[in-house]
């Protein structure tokens, strides 16, 4: 057992898990060590290290990479349906939060002793309202789309790790995207390939097919410092009842700023008019949103003479019609005769599209843009060279 149950929300030190998706394991856990974690374990889909609860309340606004912010009440051994029961009974829920809050728990099972893989989320359910009645305190309500609080089940075989989620909704819920195309990118996605790409935050960033603007967006605020979530309201560790607002509110006052000015072009295009209005208004979110120049026009159109990155999401042809392969080779023509001495990344579903860019990627990554399997590429193109 790694550690016990009591006193959770008073402990100085703590064990924290940034949850991630597939494939972005060792570019969250860059952030981290930016942030100056050590000690990390990169674990499947996340990053387990220690931390504070001060270090909570900064993860969730700062770390741009994880989906969610888990904090380890419990990590305990069971052999039957009731051992799981009884070790949760141990847990004092009651000092965790109280009963005019709504609670779920959510997760995922792996293992040979429940054949119905939703019971144990009812025994955790279970154990939590017993705890409530048995010190004759109301029973907290359920409610598993927006709950106040939301608990972490992992069960691989005998082994059980209770975690307490202290992001609430999903961290890629940023709050500044009020318009979105049929098929946006998620924007913990569109950060966490920002950072694996290398973007040095000086050459000028082009997204040719920019959609409602995710990239844009969530480049601007890595190049300027500001905090993916500034704009987001509600964390389920406001909900605790170790909830520290004083402390909450210095880490947010100190990370909001104004921006006059970009160290780098941020520069989008889209062939639709909508999705061109969809993006400026999503942008004027921000003090920085007129920096970033976004023009209605077709890939193609975009010339420079000046080394330019290329960072973009075309359509798959799994969800927006497109001649896909059509698309790509004219994407790989500009690439070439265009956009010569430039560096190019290019995240995609369709793996004929890839292919008929006609150049060879330098690297190529396996990663998720939702439940679709896409291939994330590096291209750079070279004077006299079409290879």
């Amino acid at each position: 057992m790694k550690s016990g149950p009591k006193d959770i929300l008073k402990r100085t030190e703590i064990n924290i898990t940034a949850k991630c998706f597939f494939g972005f394991e060792e570019t969250l856990a860059d952030e981290l060590t930016e942030f100056g974690f050590q000690n990390l374990e990169i674990l499947n889909r996340a990053v387990r290290f220690k931390g504070s609860w001060k270090d909570i309340y900064f993860l969730n606004l700062h770390c741009r990479c994880a989906i969610s912010i888990l904090v380890e009440l419990d990590c305990f051994e069971i052999f039957s349906e009731k051992d799981l029961y009884d070790k949760c009974m141990k847990v004092d829920w009651t000092n965790i939060f109280d009963s005019s809050k709504s609670f779920a728990i959510k997760g995922a099972i792996f293992s040979s002793i429940f054949q119905n893989t939703h019971y144990p989320f009812l025994l955790v359910k279970d154990a939590i309202v017993d705890t409530f009645r048995n010190v004759k305190l109301e029973r907290p309500n359920v409610d598993v789309k927006k709950p106040h609080v939301s608990f972490d089940l992992y069960i691989k075989e005998n082994l059980v790790t209770l975690s307490l989620n202290t992001s609430g909704l999903p961290l890629f819920q940023r709050g500044y995207r009020q318009s979105t195309g049929e098929a946006p990118l998620n924007e913990v996605v569109a950060a966490c390939l920002i950072r694996l790409s290398g973007w040095n935050k000086k050459t000028t960033f082009l997204d040719p097919f920019c959609g409602s603007g995710t990239l844009l967006i969530e480049a601007a605020l890595y190049a300027s410092g500001i905090p993916s979530n500034i704009e987001r309201q509600h964390y389920a560790f406001k909900n605790l009842k170790n909830y520290e607002p004083l402390l909450w509110q210095g880490i947010y006052d100190s990370a909001k700023r104004v921006v006059r000015e970009l160290p780098a072009q941020i520069i989008g295009g889209d062939i639709s008019d909508e999705m061109v209005l969809k993006a400026r208004r999503n942008l004027r979110t921000f003090s920085f949103g007129r920096l970033v120049k976004i023009q209605s026009k077709n890939f193609k159109e975009f010339q420079t003479d000046e080394e330019v990155f290329v960072l973009t999401n075309p359509p798959y042809g799994e969800r927006i019609e497109a001649a896909v392969e059509l698309l790509y080779g004219e994407m790989g023509s500009w690439l070439k005769h265009t956009m010569t001495g430039s560096e190019a990344w290019v995240i995609s579903g369709s793996k004929e599209g890839l292919n008929a860019i006609g150049l060879k990627p330098e690297k190529k990554y396996k990663v998720f843009n939702g439940d679709l399997e896409c291939s994330f590429r590096q291209f750079k193109t070279y004077q006299g060279s079409l290879t």
